[in-house]
């Protein structure tokens, strides 16, 4: 049996000084997530659930907004807006705001920005993604699964249409 100093309900002594504890590393905890904003249009039922010639087209778009609660809490919202048409009728719409509070501390400030607009969407979008399947499921249509979304590919073109807004040159269009 080895011998425990701390044994007994003792607290151990302290390290020595030169093995204390170093301040902690960077650390990002999610402290809430919630659908805020969620809409399902289905506005050709019951003529949109028959079976179709061809399939639809889908088109989904992305946003991330992000703001300051409190000195290190953010509340993140990552907006999925989308719908299915064939020609000019629409099968359905949907439209989901999915949020998250996060506790961020110990990132250096010239990183903040970017933890906050990247590393908080991607936490949150398994759970939108589900969300979004399940309301096309449930309006009767196959589940539609996003596809996996470059968060890194989007915040760089976010800073670069505001880059380019702020020096008076209009952004490009992707």
């Amino acid at each position: 049996m080895a011998d425990n100093p701390a044994g007994n309900g003792a607290h151990p002594a302290a390290p020595p000084p030169h093995q204390q504890a170093t301040p902690e590393g960077p650390q990002l905890n999610a402290l809430a997530q919630y659908a805020k904003d969620i809409s399902f249009e289905n506005p050709n039922a019951p003529r949109s659930l028959q079976p179709q010639q061809q399939g639809p087209q889908i088109s989904i778009q992305v946003n991330v907004n992000a703001k300051q609660l409190a000195e290190t809490d953010f509340e993140v919202d990552l907006s999925l807006e989308g719908n299915a048409k064939i020609g000019e009728e629409v099968l359905f719409a949907f439209d989901l705001t999915y949020s998250g509070v996060f506790r961020v501390k110990n990132i250096p400030a010239n990183d903040l920005h970017a933890v906050i607009m990247i590393e908080c969407p991607r936490l949150l979008f398994p759970f939108a993604r589900q969300i979004v399947a399940e309301a096309v499921r449930n309006g009767g249509f196959p589940p539609l699964y996003i596809d996996p979304i470059d968060f890194v590919g989007l915040y760089r073109q976010k800073v670069e249409a505001s880059a380019g807004a702020e020096q008076g040159i209009a952004p490009l269009a992707s």
